[in-house]
């Protein structure tokens, strides 16, 4: 029986298990992760800014999978692939073989050689990185009521991507209650986002990014836009010559694909792959390169997707069928996105959407706040509930 190994249980991976599992393809079917639990990437803010705590948006990886006889869960930290072995180095066990690999193994921090930022910003990219950077930031306000010093008040988040936005957001709700609970003066809170770009959320239309900045902007949230960081100090965040002082920054920057990419000897930039329109490597036909590995061209303007949940789902989809066609002899087929809109939340009760179902609607404040916590289509939005994604057929 050939054996089809799935490295990496976020959602491209979890997703790609998910319909092997049920397509009654005759494999056996591996899935290797490095926690036993899935965590859910676009709520990972959450976890950080205290709104919501780990098991709000984690579930057990072999408990999914458990009434699937044809899937095997190994919790073990891949190493390292080797291409021509067909094999798959684990820190724990035993290599492991396979016939055809589904490498889907998530991002890390990236940090651009920005010195000090490794050191001293704390960044959001998995449990606990979120859980050391809320209890940082907690801590920090609370010690203001005996130090009384002003750069405890201060946050800094780098960046302004999705990940930096959404962080703010919650942290803006939550901070009366922080304020109440730790007796700091919440009207001395000051939040500077700092981005080397000239706009906040391009993506939007720009009525709804200046609806969005200034929601935040009424929240003491300050930003700084072509501002590029050259320096990361342990209390303050330098561009060239100015200073901006914070006992708090928050590394957000952006990611990077993971490091087996490189460790591997793939042909990749910052460690993603250019794949087939299939889905596969070059060169290599029994290998499949999905989620934030991968990066894959928009056949319109050849310009790379970027890499989402939303478009996640959609590889593990059409990866799926093309294993289960390679396994009965047919031909592949071409990878094909239709994106159908964007949800960025500020906050539990506000946000901005940009959404393509049933006509294009742009949305803002409680409405697109709803509509995040509501999206139930398994593979519609980027913020697709995983639970749901899970489900069905």
């Amino acid at each position: 029986m050939k054996r089809i190994v799935v490295l990496g249980a976020g959602y491209a991976g979890m997703r790609t298990v998910k319909k092997l599992a049920s397509s009654g393809v005759a494999a056996q079917i591996v899935l290797v992760n490095k926690n036993p639990y899935h965590y859910q990437t676009t709520q990972l803010h959450e976890v950080a800014a205290g709104t919501k705590e780990p098991a709000d948006i984690t579930f057990d990886v072999a408990q999914t999978f458990a009434n699937k006889k044809n899937v095997q869960v190994i919790i073990d930290e891949v190493i390292r692939i080797d291409q021509d072995a067909k094999s798959v180095e684990l820190r724990n066990n035993a290599p492991l073989q396979y016939d055809y690999l589904v490498n889907c193994l998530g991002f890390e921090s990236e940090t651009f050689g920005i010195k000090g930022a490794d050191e001293n910003g704390w960044p959001i990219i998995d449990i606990n990185t979120a859980l050391a950077a809320r209890k940082h930031l907690e801590d920090t306000l609370k010690r203001y009521k005996t130090s009384h010093d002003p750069n405890d008040l201060r946050i800094i988040v780098c960046g302004a991507g999705f990940t930096s936005i959404e962080y703010i957001g919650e942290l803006v709700y939550r901070l009366p209650r922080l304020a109440k609970e730790y007796g700091f003066p919440l009207n001395q809170v000051k939040i500077d986002c700092i981005e080397a770009s000239p706009k906040i959320l391009p993506m939007f239309d720009p009525k709804l990014s200046q609806w969005g900045v200034k929601y935040l902007e009424k929240r003491n949230v300050t930003f700084h836009v072509s501002t590029p960081i050259t320096e990361v100090k342990p209390s303050a965040v330098m561009s060239n010559d100015k200073e901006f002082p914070a006992n708090t920054i928050i590394w957000t920057t952006g990611v990077h694909g993971s490091h087996v990419i490189a460790d591997s000897g793939y042909d990749q930039k910052r460690n993603r792959v250019v794949v087939t329109d299939d889905l596969r490597v070059n060169g290599l036909p029994d290998q499949f390169l999905i989620g934030d590995v991968s990066a894959v061209p928009n056949p319109s303007n050849g310009r790379l997707y970027p890499t989402t949940a939303q478009i996640s789902i959609a590889q593990a989809d059409c990866v799926a069928e093309n294993l289960v066609a390679l396994m009965n002899g047919q031909p592949t087929k071409k990878f094909v996105f239709n994106a159908l809109g964007t949800v960025c939340s500020l906050g539990p009760k506000a946000g901005i959407a940009s959404i393509d179902m049933f006509g294009h609607w742009n949305l803002k404040g409680w409405i697109a706040g709803v509509t995040k916590k509501f999206i139930a289509d398994r593979s519609t939005l980027e913020l697709t509930n995983i639970r749901t994604m899970l489900e069905g057929d």
